[in-house]
């Protein structure tokens, strides 16, 4: 057992904690990484307590320079973090008042260490929703460049990995636009939602002190003060909300990193990843490894574990503050981490694979893929019901199965012993050409469609 008490916990303990105590109280490990935040919200209210009259301009002169003091010696490696002060709001305060003495201990009046990481943790989370719409913004703009050069390539679209329907290249690259989109708008709401002030609330009551709270919350970019103190320090949704957007967004990219590993093995050759997010193997001279995209497939899961992991320690929480929500921090940091890592690493992706079109031609027209089209055509041109244009579509594709070939290779007097009202231009819809230039309803795969949602998402991400 040391010897000498933590004095920020003033007189009540005579002893410190034993070496084990202090390291799983101890967050400085981590919540280092709250330190800009930290130190604005604290020089904002100091400004507060200035401007309100409850200290002096000089003492908040003094604490806004021995602030930007400590700011800049931990920006550059000089700071003197010690796990003996728990937290980076204890270390900052410690190096404040070894800085400029005496008006450093009157920065905590009408505070609390509660309202102050609360604080802080909001502003970086809100921080992380910034970043991640910037850099979806990125992905997005990589994936319309893929878009725009094979708008009206044919590829083959699978449900169950099955081929079909024949679909454009320009088309598939939209949909994770659309779905990447999507994210933007959860964080953009989760980043509205969370954008209210608990700095003042102090322990759990408010404070006594004649403080003005609009006042700081307008200063740190909030819209309002949030209105029940209790909630304020309670409160972890903006994390949570952050990490079920980051969830399905971290979901999105391992569909589209899936994809990237079929479509890039030898079997289907639909792209070329580039090397510079390729790795070969040390035995086997022919592989071309997509580690890249499994990666982020792999990574997915922390950023899933992160969202279970706080809402698990949430759940049974009284109100206000117990010492189980410092285990906020270091997943939420570790899911921001990582979803900006593999974002990054599937615009880079993108950006450099190259499709090879002869490849998605050649498997379009494969696995009877217009066999819609044919029952469509049955519908139109010989005014069959739907599902019997389904049974004589169907009678003819195992025709082309039993022959080893395919509906367009079928003769019409083939197609004919199934139904005799066929005729030779139900030929012109067997082509996968044809096949995605008719799909022109909105939304469609055909090219003209392709092309003018391309010409309104370069309008929204420009």
């Amino acid at each position: 057992m040391t010897k000498s008490a933590n004095t920020m916990w003033g007189g009540r303990f005579a002893a410190g904690p034993d070496a084990i105590m202090e390291a799983i109280n101890a967050s400085i490990g981590y919540d280092r990484r709250l330190a800009p935040q930290d130190i604005a919200g604290s020089r904002a209210h100091a400004a507060m307590l200035a401007a309100t009259g409850i200290i002096s301009d000089s003492d908040a002169e003094a604490i806004r320079e021995g602030l930007l003091t400590v700011l800049s010696e931990i920006e550059t490696g000089e700071f003197p973090f010690s796990t003996a002060l728990e937290d980076i709001h204890m270390n900052v305060e410690a190096r404040l008042r070894d800085l400029i003495g005496e008006p450093a201990g009157r920065l905590h009046t009408a505070r609390s260490r509660n309202d102050q990481v609360a604080v802080d943790f909001r502003l970086w989370v809100r921080d992380q929703c910034d970043q991640a719409d910037e850099a979806l913004a990125a992905l997005q703009k990589a994936l319309l460049g893929q878009a725009e050069a094979g708008a009206d390539w044919v590829m083959p679209g699978f449900t169950h990995l099955q081929t079909a329907q024949p679909v454009t290249w320009g088309h598939h690259m939209l949909a994770y636009v659309e779905m990447f989109a999507r994210d933007r708008s959860r964080f953009a709401d989760a980043r509205k939602r969370m954008n209210v002030s608990p700095l003042g609330c102090a322990a759990l009551a408010g404070t006594s002190f004649p403080i003005d709270r609009d006042m700081t919350a307008h200063a740190l970019g909030f819209d309002a003060p949030m209105a029940n103190s209790l909630d304020a320090v309670a409160d972890r949704d903006f994390a949570l909300e952050f990490l079920a957007s980051a969830s399905i967004c971290a979901m999105h990219l391992s569909r589209l990193a899936e994809e990237l590993v079929i479509w890039s093995s030898a079997q289907f050759r639909f792209v070329k990843m580039s090397d510079k997010w390729s790795t070969g193997s040390s035995i086997m001279p022919q592989k071309r490894n997509p580690d890249a995209a499994e990666l982020i497939r792999a990574k997915i899961g922390r950023i899933f574990g992160a969202n279970v992991a706080l809402m698990t320690v949430m759940k049974g929480l009284p109100l206000t503050y117990s010492k189980d929500m410092q285990e906020d921090k270091e997943q939420t940091f570790d899911a921001a981490d990582n979803l900006i890592l593999a974002v990054a690493a599937m615009t880079g992706m993108v950006a450099d694979m190259t499709a090879n079109r002869e490849a998605l031609k050649t498997a379009a027209a494969s696995g009877f893929s217009t066999a819609t089209d044919l029952a469509d055509w049955l519908v139109r041109a010989l005014g069959l019901p739907f599902r019997d244009a389904h049974h004589v579509t169907g009678s003819l594709v195992a025709m082309a199965e039993s022959k080893g070939c395919d509906l367009p290779d079928l003769t019409l007097e083939d197609m004919q012993t199934v139904h005799e009202g066929i005729t030779q231009d139900v030929f012109d819809v067997l082509g996968v050409e044809n096949s995605v230039a008719s799909r022109t309803s909105y939304g469609g795969t055909a090219p003209s469609q392709v092309r003018a949602q391309i010409a309104g998402w370069k309008e929204v991400l420009k």
